[in-house]
């Protein structure tokens, strides 16, 4: 039993599910999966995120340790983001679910 963000999971699969599901936190893990990016490039490879969604993901995968957020002191801002060594840890199972869909994809002709 864990008690995260005053939830209690007493389900690893609960738990797992609360954390990546939402439309825009697999597309922001699998962005960062390799690479370490400013806010402004995260967003240009997510075309159809909002700011507001894209910082909100950021924070939440921050206060779980999953994202690293770090800031430049220099003029202007720097904040670069990446996956910290927790955060990599969720990569298996971006991969599963990228392998997953390939295999089930189905284009329907209109």
């Amino acid at each position: 039993m864990s008690i995260i963000k005053e939830k209690l999971y007493t389900c690893p699969i609960d738990f797992t599910i609360d954390l990546i599901s939402g439309k825009w936190s697999m597309w922001v893990l699998w962005t960062l999966q390799n690479d370490t990016l400013r806010f402004g490039e995260l967003r240009k490879k997510i075309p159809s995120i909002t700011e507001k969604m894209l910082i909100q993901q950021l924070k939440k995968f921050e206060s779980y340790n999953i994202v690293s957020r770090k800031m430049y002191s220099q003029v202007p801002p720097k904040v670069e983001y990446s996956l910290t060594e927790y955060g990599k840890s969720l990569k298996p199972i971006m991969l599963l679910i990228r392998q997953w869909g390939n295999e089930h994809l189905f284009i329907q002709e209109i």
